[in-house]
This record gives structure tokens, C-alpha cells and sequence, in this order.
């Protein structure tokens, strides 16, 4: 039995939501999204070329360096621990609700144009989270902090443009993208199944967040550290699962992904895009910015995970990450694609405004076979999504709240951005607000611009660091490689941190940053 979303009267904050929607929806897709789109591939493409292809000739080593990083964070925070935030916050609804939008926008063939992002956005993530390491700043209780704020003000000189990217980070990660996760949850709960009252849902979401909220990063990471990669294998497992039981179906899946991404099938295109230019433009845009939305490569989100881990070398952790892009659209989201896609026709014929419901629907349809067996997925379903939300909304605090402090100081309280999550978390989990993603799309859009960047200006560093990597694999070292920046080589210059300056990082005299304007030293 497919499970419909409950249906309300339509008032006058959701015409409004309606109205807003369409204005930034016109005007970010016939601009923004063509200058986004450009880029992001542009540098990626760009990266691919400096790093010799290090997403595919360094793949097998990648699934070497994340096996032996539970351990080694010397009293911080863990490698592991690092990309299990990044995972959790990759790995969130958006691989789930935001790629349903995208099929049913974009057609079969906007998942072509998602893997496209993030085979190039490897290498852009590995950069990015290099760079993060590289300019990183420690704690006074020997954890760090970064991100493209620190790279941008260290690298570039710029603190103006450090502060700009800070801003849109905080307004993305402390408010619309935790409203998109609590709005999600709330949608499932109240579909037919469970009839969930919204307010239940978001008081429930209140008490579970201010814990771990309040905890601060130590705490999410633990928590972070096993819910987030069970989560995701669970639900690659389910979707596993599924094709499995629709085998026949593949290879009309596959031709519909492909033909698709070329504008040459419109079997599951919406009339406003049929024909081969329609398709193919709203494939492309569809799968790209929605490839941006849930690997996050190039967005600058992820450096601020990256950064916080403690690694005995820089290029370490953005393998790490790099490979996190992997494992949230190769298979993540394209277990959700083929999920729905395999479901069809019956995903085509309804209604759906909701991605989470759709994937539930299609879910549910494909693993229950009666009336039990449906209650039964979708109570399991819905318990693994709540999970994606959750841990996603913890950790897009731990992003708003590094960058919160790069604006005021390491030392001052962030009981603002705490309140400011908290309220975004309930009101999202209440309120109609499909503008909320149009917004989203806007911040996301303008904090990539930001950091694509400085990406062009500083990838060299990052380069350098790899180069430094592949140098010392050739020596065969059991204890690895390990990075110092005095008179190395490889690097474009003088590192301007102290972090770096003793073999491994592990300098006593600490870097730290504690000027009360935030500045960091």
C-alpha cells in the first residue's frame, strides 16, 4: 500500500512558500546554476589533472588509509572520527530526499550527471580537506579547528573573504539545511502509516539535539563514529536488497540513466522538460547541483570535518574524505536512485512533492508484499532515516559552530548558534518550507563560488602535500608517511602555521587562536 503524505488545505504561508520558491528557483536556475555547474566541474576537472588522477590511481590505497584510522588522535580527535562526521553529514536525508527530487525533476538521467560531480569532486575534496589540514589551527585542549575560513584568511591574506564564507556557512549549515532535515524527518512521521502529529516530532527532535548539541564536537564525533557509517551500510545493504528482487529491471535502468543524461529517453520526464534539449538541460543542472547538495565536494562544508582530525599527515585525511564523496553518491545515493527507479512506473504516477515520501513509497512497494510486511520496512525505514537526519543535523553544527568562532573568537560562548540550531531543528519539523530549499540551493551555490576560488589559488599547497605523500610511500616506512612543512620541498613555500613544524604536527608549543576579534594567529 504506497503511503501518501497527509493533505492540508493550502494556507497562506504555503502560497507564499509557493510564490518564493518559483522566484529563486527562475533565477538561480537561468544564472547561478550555469556559473556553479561551469566551475565546479572546471575545477575539478582542473584538480584531477594536478593530482595525476589520485581518485582512481590512489583509489586502493584510500580503502587501506581509512581501514587504520580508528586509532593514533593522540588525546584528539580520531581520522575516523573526522570522516564519520563528514559522512554524517553527506550521508543525511539529502542523499535520500534530494536525489528522489532530482529523478523526478531531472529524470533518470540527472543520476548520471551526480556521479560525473563526484568522480571529478573527488579530487576536489581531497584538496579542499588537505588544505584544511594544512592550515589548521589547535585547540586549547589539543583538538583543532579549520576550514576554508582558516585556508582563505592564512593562504590568501583575506580575512574579509575568510568572514563572507564564515556567514554563508552559518546561515546554510546553522539554519536552512537543519530545517530541510527536521522538515523531512516530520514529513515521514506524519505520513498514512504513522500519522505522527509534526509538533510531536519536533519536540522529540529538540530533546534528542540539545544533548549532543550542547556537548560540543568531542561528543558528536564519538556519537558520529558508529551511527553514521552502520547507517549508511544498512541502507546500501536495503537498496542492495531491492535490486536484487527487480533484477530483471537493470539493464532498463541503466539504458534509462544513460540515454537520459543526453536528453534521448523522456519515458519519466514531466512535460515542462520533454524533448532532448529539455531533457538534457534539466538532466544536467537537476544532476549537479544536487550532486553538489549531497557529496558536498567543493561546497567547503567538509574541510571543516576534515580539519578537526589529528593525522600524522595532511594528504591522510583528504584521502579520507575523498573517499566519503565516494561512498555517499556511488552508493548511497545511487542506491536511492535505483530504488526508485526500479519501483517504476509507480514512482511516475504520483504526485509527489516530497522526496522522502517517494523513496519510502518505492521502498516500501518493493519489499513488502502485503499489509504487514509493508508496515514492517517501513517502521525499519523510518527508524534508518530519522537516523540520517539526526546524526546529518549534529553534524552541520559542528561545521556552523567552527566557523561561528572563526568570526568571534575561540573563547566566546556559541550559545547563539546552539539557540539558533535548536529553534531551526523545530520550526523546520513543523512548517510547509519548500522555499527553504530554493534557499539552500542559493547558499550552497555562493559558499562553493567562495571556496572554488581559492582552491584555484591554493591547490598547489595541497598538491605539494601529495607530492611529499607519494614520495615517502616509495621509501616503504611501516610508520608511513609523515608531513613536516620546515624546508619541505614539495610545498610552494613556508607554511604559515607552527602546527606543521615538527615531523607528525605534534609541536607542544601549540597554535592556537584566541584573539578576541577571532583573528587567528
Amino acid at each position: 500500500m504506497p503511503i501518501s503524505a497527509s493533505k492540508e488545505s493550502l494556507t497562506a504561508f504555503e502560497q507564499w512558500n509557493e510564490t518564493i520558491s518559483g522566484l529563486l528557483d527562475t533565477a538561480y536556475n537561468n544564472s547561478v546554476v550555469w556559473l556553479l555547474m561551469l566551475t565546479l566541474l572546471g575545477v575539478g576537472i582542473w584538480l584531477t589533472i594536478r593530482t595525476k588522477g589520485m581518485q582512481l590511481t590512489m583509489f586502493t590505497h584510500m580503502l587501506k588509509v581509512i581501514t587504520r584510522s580508528r586509532g593514533g588522535s593522540e588525546g584528539g580527535i580520531s581520522s575516523f572520527q573526522a570522516f564519520a562526521i563528514g559522512l554524517a553529514d553527506r550521508v543525511g536525508t539529502g542523499s535520500i530526499t534530494g536525489v528522489a527530487l532530482a529523478v523526478v525533476a531531472g529524470g533518470p538521467g540527472s543520476v548520471f550527471w551526480m556521479w560525473i560531480v563526484a568522480l571529478v569532486g573527488m579530487a576536489t575534496a581531497f584538496v579542499e580537506a588537505t588544505l584544511a589540514q594544512l592550515f589548521k589551527v589547535r585547540n586549547g585542549d589539543g583538538t583543532f579547528r579549520g576550514g576554508p575560513a582558516f585556508y582563505i584568511q592564512r593562504g590568501l591574506g583575506s580575512r574579509t573573504w575568510g568572514v563572507v564564507f564564515a556567514v554563508l556557512l552559518i546561515f546554510a549549515y546553522g539554519f536552512s539545511f537543519e530545517m530541510i532535515q527536521a522538515n523531512s524527518i516530520s514529513q515521514l512521521a506524519n505520513s498514512e502509516y504513522l500519522g505522527f502529529p509534526v509538533w510531536a516530532t519536533a519536540l522529540i527532535l529538540v530533546l534528542l539535539t540539545l544533548p549532543l548539541v550542547v556537548g560540543g564536537v568531542r561528543k558528536i564525533a564519538e556519537f558520529s563514529e558508529y551511527l553514521a557509517p552502520a547507517m549508511a551500510l544498512l541502507y546500501v545493504g536495503m537498496g542492495i536488497l531491492v535490486i536484487i528482487l527487480n533484477y530483471e529491471r537493470i539493464p532498463f535502468v541503466f539504458r534509462e540513466i544513460f540515454l537520459g543524461a543526453f536528453g534521448q529517453s523522456n519515458t519519466y520526464l514531466p512535460p515542462a522538460v520533454a524533448g532532448a534539449g529539455g531533457a538534457f538541460i534539466a538532466a544536467i543542472t537537476t544532476g549537479t547541483k544536487r550532486g553538489l547538495f549531497t557529496n558536498e565536494a567543493g561546497m567547503g562544508s567538509a574541510p571543516n570535518a576534515a580539519a578537526i582530525a589529528t593525522v600524522r599527515h595532511p594528504a591522510t585525511q583528504g584521502m579520507i574524505q575523498a573517499l566519503g564523496v565516494f561512498v555517499d553518491t556511488m552508493l548511497v545515493c545511487t542506491s536511492t536512485a535505483f530504488i526508485i527507479l526500479m519501483s517504476a512506473p509507480f514512482w511516475d504516477k504520483q504526485n509527489h512533492v516530497d522526496g522522502a515520501v517517494l523513496t519510502m513509497d518505492s521502498i516500501v512497494t518493493s519489499l513488502g508484499s502485503n499489509n504487514t510486511t509493508q508496515t514492517v520496512v517501513f517502521v525499519f525505514v523510518m527508524v534508518m532515516m530519522v537516523c540520517f537526519g539526526y546524526s546529518t543535523i549534529l553534524g552541520n553544527y559542528t561545521y556552523a559552530e567552527t566557523n561561528y568562532k572563526f568570526i568571534v573568537g575561540v573563547d566566546r560562548s556559541a550559545l547563539p548558534l546552539k539557540l539558533l540550531v535548536i529553534a531551526s531543528t523545530a520550526i523546520g519539523a513543523i512548517l510547509p518550507l519548500k522555499s527553504v530549499w530554493s534557499i539552500a540551493d542559493w547558499a550552497t551555490a555562493l559558499m562553493a563560488l567562495v571556496n572554488l576560488v581559492a582552491l584555484i589559488f591554493l591547490g598547489k599547497w595541497a598538491v605539494g602535500a601529495l607530492r611529499d605523500y607519494r614520495a615517502q610511500m616509495k621509501t616503504n616506512d611501516p610508520a608511513g608517511p609523515i608531513f613536516c612543512s620546515k624546508d619541505n620541498q614539495y610545498l610552494p613555500g613556508e607554511l604559515p602555521t607552527r602546527v606543521w613544524t615538527t615531523p607528525g604536527g605534534f609541536d607542544p608549543a601549540w597554535d592556537t587562536a584566541s584573539s578576541p576579534a577571532g583573528t587567528v594567529k
